[in-house]
């Protein structure tokens, strides 16, 4: 796959002037789209498709940004529905758009058609699911903390509520840290092997003691485990692909202060 995003293809499920980004074969057949840098209006560190509105950028800005990004499913801003994430296991059914403040959550599930549930990531991972039989779709937020903590389960078990199948599940990986990118120290090795010491298959030896984690590998494993059979990663490292995706990371070791946030949607 191209590390460059893409505009749709002719006769795709997006609108045709919508931003770029990637989409995964294992859900050709529902409207999603993992949007990166690319398409927006902002400057700066968050140049140019900062869907962060939890970012310090111009919110006029992100606005925009996020106006543009709900436009490519022909849906309104307000239908471009998030939560506030807080690296947690819970995910929430949505029915219509928040009339407040959006719940703490990291997955959303809907069986509302016209509603682009989403993520924000700059390294986590986002996760698109879908049964398109039943008619369920999924979006989840799945840093190391969530994905341990069992939030792509929660995603999986909350559609299966909501009358989908495990077994009919397609689920989509997006761009997000990838091992040769995400060294770690030996504690937080140590706190995945305390919870499953199979989980040491995830770490490589890193430089100086330290470990190189595989986050979508891991993913990719926990959705498996909950009955998930088709599951696509993209192979796009938000770390190493600078003018194609915000990375916190990357930031960090930049000391820029503040990060623009990689959007992740997906609709009936």
């Amino acid at each position: 796959m191209p590390v460059e995003p893409q505009p749709p293809a002719a006769g795709g499920l997006l609108s045709a002037d919508a931003p770029p980004h990637w989409t995964a074969n294992v859900l050709s057949g529902v409207r999603h789209g993992f949007f990166g840098r690319r398409g927006g209006v902002s400057g700066g560190i968050y140049a140019s498709l900062n869907a962060g509105t939890g970012s310090r950028d111009d919110a006029d800005a992100t606005h925009e940004n996020r106006t543009r990004i709900a436009a490519t499913f022909g849906a309104p801003l307000d239908h471009l529905i998030g939560a506030h994430q807080v690296h947690s296991p819970t995910a929430v059914f949505v029915t219509a758009p928040w009339p407040g403040e959006r719940p703490h959550a990291d997955a959303l599930v809907t069986t509302i058609p016209g509603l682009a549930i989403s993520v924000l990531t700059a390294d986590c991972a986002p996760v698109l699911l879908a049964d398109t039989e039943a008619g369920v779709i999924a979006a989840a937020h799945a840093g190391w903390k969530g994905a341990i903590g069992g939030v792509l389960e929660s995603a999986v078990a909350l559609m299966q509520e909501h009358g989908a199948d495990a077994s009919r599940i397609d689920a989509a990986i997006g761009p997000c840290i990838h091992q040769a990118s995400y060294q770690v120290g030996a504690e937080f090795e140590q706190r995945f092997r305390d919870a499953d010491a199979s989980y040491s298959r995830f770490f490589s030896p890193g430089r100086d003691g330290t470990f190189q984690f595989d986050l979508p590998g891991f993913c990719a494993d926990r959705l498996a485990a909950a009955g998930v059979r088709r599951i696509e990663t993209l192979p796009l490292d938000t770390y190493a692909h600078e003018d194609a995706l915000f990375s916190h990371r990357r930031s960090v070791h930049r000391n820029e202060g503040d990060y623009g946030r990689n959007c992740a949607a997906i609709a009936l």
